[in-house]
């Protein structure tokens, strides 16, 4: 039996009231975020997903060292490490396009907000999570990883927006905060963006993005 099989095995017989590990906790975390979001994912991406988030928990390990154990620089931007990953020999680009393709599930997940305020907005981190994990599963053909990677490939944007539920906990009901959800649904029409406004009372479920933010 492989290492994947004894997590997903564990993950299975989990119980809610008992955590073991970091991995179990990222695993219920995930289960339930799933359900809430009705996304259904491999039992492999589940576990995937669960390791991703438990190595991004170290500040450490999402803010690369500038220079590698061989003094070279490693690539700093998003688009460097593509291009990096592009020229590299088969097992290096492997590592580089997976870590490409994690760094921007995490960030399209738990900064999604932040991302909507930003120059580089969420669709650009999005394409490229999809390119990398999309060329990962080609690269490794028809092992369980291509599997996994084609999987997160093409339900990125709903891994993300899981992420995201996880991230928030509770919403903020805050002015500010419901202005800038609205502004994030007018922008990508995220179903996420639109349940928390229908939610809050903001939007009715079936107004369409031109519609204007009700007025209190």
């Amino acid at each position: 039996m492989s290492q994947n099989d004894n997590d997903i095995k564990t993950s299975r017989s989990l119980s809610p009231s008992l955590v073991l590990s970091a991995d179990e906790y990222f695993i219920q975390n995930l289960s339930e975020g799933f359900n809430k979001r009705k996304v259904k994912v491999m039992p492999e991406v589940l576990v995937y997903l669960s390791k991703l988030l438990n190595h991004f928990m170290l500040t450490q390990n999402f803010h690369e060292e500038e220079f590698n154990e061989l003094g070279q620089r490693n690539p700093r931007t998003l688009a460097e490490l593509l291009l990096v990953a592009q020229s590299s020999e088969s097992t290096q680009k492997q590592e580089l396009l997976r870590k490409l393709g994690d760094r921007t599930l995490y960030i399209s997940g738990f900064f999604a907000d932040s991302l909507n305020r930003s120059l580089v907005d969420l669709d650009y981190y999005k394409n490229m999570g999809i390119t990398a994990y999309t060329t990962l599963s080609y690269i490794v053909k028809d092992g369980p990883a291509a599997k996994v990677y084609s999987h997160i490939s093409t339900k990125f944007t709903e891994i993300a927006d899981v992420l995201t539920v996880i991230s928030h906990q509770s919403v903020n009901t805050s002015d500010q905060n419901i202005l800038r959800l609205y502004e994030s649904y007018l922008k990508t029409g995220s179903n996420l963006a639109k349940e928390k406004l229908s939610n809050l009372g903001v939007i009715a479920v079936s107004d369409k993005k031109n519609k204007k933010i009700n007025e209190h």
